[in-house]
């Protein structure tokens, strides 16, 4: 996938000069002349070309990263049955989860050491070593014997695999995230940041339509010995790609320019705690919704309507593709308004929106009708858009550029470490203790409520220019 060349020309609709002297950068299908700066330039100066590289860089790595926890969500079923044979249909899911959930304890540790390197080394360096690491981890779940092949060691192996995924992928959204925003005309920004949001919903999309093919192409048993490996095997050449687009690339001006100054911040993570603790809480609450939301609806939503409300696979995975790709083009629209509006108003609005409609979009999946369940995750898409598609900017605005990157990784990760990566986890126990099908609903509006009381306590940052310390 492209963004680079469908966007550009409207994220970057400003004026361009060049700085410095001329240079020859080869990229990914040839050799481009491009300006090679002597000294960082001001973001209304960057090279479109510069920016389409940037966007692109930015894009795959995410892509890749939310594609593996895509086809992990949605393969759910068969993988419980790979790894936890003997264990009932429920409690395998349950462990199934369980796993899932544990590879995201490791990402706050993940967000200090990454944060540590953007803001220490750079962010070019912190992104095209996490992306390598996070393709790896992908493409060994493809090759790990099951259960019936090497016992409890299968297991085992898989949540191994599972928290080198974690740790590699919580610098990725972060500071793809960064670089966006440093790279972005200051008008722009919240346009910019938008594509990491919407690099995940892709990597959901494509996972979601290769577990729907797989799904209508092979038999059950086929499906369980060895067709949900597919999808996994494709992380490596994609990572690969990512990382070589991304070590063809400049940092930002912004951190170049701390660099030029020798004002690069020597423990990072240090200065966040002591400096800036008061935006490092805000910025977990505000996260809250975006933790939860993302992994109800986008990536849980497929196993809630086939296990809960007893859908088949196919139009609940038919279902789901078609509400990301709506999901997609609303993102950028938030963008745009988040540009136009403030990062405030907006994330207050999609606050306000779930603590009043989600449990009764909740109460309509229950009809059994195709149409309504298409029309409520839709719904329920857009309005998780208005907080996905402003967040990145929002955070990376909050913090300074020299701790940008750790302020953005830790806040991030640790949210989505309690709340995000146990989300279907605590969805599929709430509903097995409560006995309600409302109960994912229920637990999406208490996020939302502290995300609102989060956001309403910051301060507005769009129209501000960004702060180097």
């Amino acid at each position: 996938m492209q963004p680079q060349n469908l966007l550009v020309d409207f994220m970057t609709n400003h004026k361009s000069s060049s700085v410095g002297r001329s240079a020859t950068v080869s990229a990914a299908g040839g050799s481009t002349s491009v300006t090679e700066p002597t000294t960082p330039q001001a973001p209304h100066t960057i090279d479109p070309g510069i920016r389409r590289r940037v966007i692109g860089a930015s894009f795959i790595g995410n892509f890749v990263e939310w594609f593996d926890y895509a086809v992990y969500g949605y393969l759910a079923v068969t993988i419980a049955g790979a790894f936890f044979p003997e264990a009932d249909k429920q409690t395998g899911l349950l462990l199934t989860f369980g796993l899932f959930a544990v590879s995201f304890f490791v990402r706050p540790l993940g967000g200090f050491v990454w944060g540590h390197i953007g803001d220490k080394v750079g962010r070019k360096n912190a992104l095209s070593l996490s992306i390598l690491i996070m393709s790896a981890a992908t493409f060994a779940i493809a090759l790990i014997p099951g259960y019936n092949a090497i016992g409890i060691w299968a297991p085992i192996t898989l949540l191994v695999v599972r928290v080198v995924q974690g740790f590699s992928a919580a610098g990725e959204y972060a500071g793809a995230s960064a670089f966006l925003v440093e790279y972005a005309p200051p008008n722009r920004r919240g346009l910019y940041a938008a594509v990491v949001p919407a690099s995940t919903a892709a990597g959901l999309l494509l996972g979601s339509l290769l577990a729907a093919v797989l799904s209508l192409t092979l038999s059950p048993d086929q499906m369980n010995g060895w067709g949900w490996r597919l999808p996994f095997l494709l992380a490596a050449p994609m990572g690969l790609i990512g990382r070589y687009i991304r070590v063809k690339l400049e940092d930002t001006p912004a951190f170049r320019a701390l660099e030029n100054e020798d004002d690069v911040i020597k423990a990072p993570v240090m200065s966040l705690f002591k400096n800036h603790w008061r935006s490092l809480l805000l910025a977990v609450g505000a996260v809250l919704l975006n933790a939860v939301g993302f992994y109800v609806i986008l990536s849980y939503m497929p196993t809630y309507l086939s296990t809960e409300l007893h859908f088949g696979a196919t139009e609940s995975f038919l279902a789901t593709t078609i509400a990301l790709l709506t999901y997609i083009g609303f993102i950028f629209l938030t963008g745009l308004a988040s540009d136009r509006f403030g990062r405030k108003r907006v994330l207050i609005t999609a606050s306000i929106l779930f603590v009043v409609l989600t449990v009764p979009l909740f109460m309509l999946l229950d009809t059994g009708s195709f149409a309504v369940i298409l029309v409520v995750q839709i719904v329920l898409g857009a309005m998780l858009t208005l907080n996905d598609g402003t967040l990145p900017s929002f955070l990376a605005e909050l913090f300074p550029t020299r701790v940008r990157y750790s302020g953005f990784a830790v806040s991030f990760n640790l949210s989505n470490a309690i709340f995000g990566g146990t989300a279907p986890f605590v969805a599929t126990a709430l509903i097995a203790m409560s006995g309600s099908k409302l109960a994912p609903g229920w637990y999406l509006m208490a996020a939302a409520v502290v995300s609102l009381i989060a956001v309403a306590c910051a301060k507005e940052t769009s129209k501000a220019p960004l702060q180097a310390k």
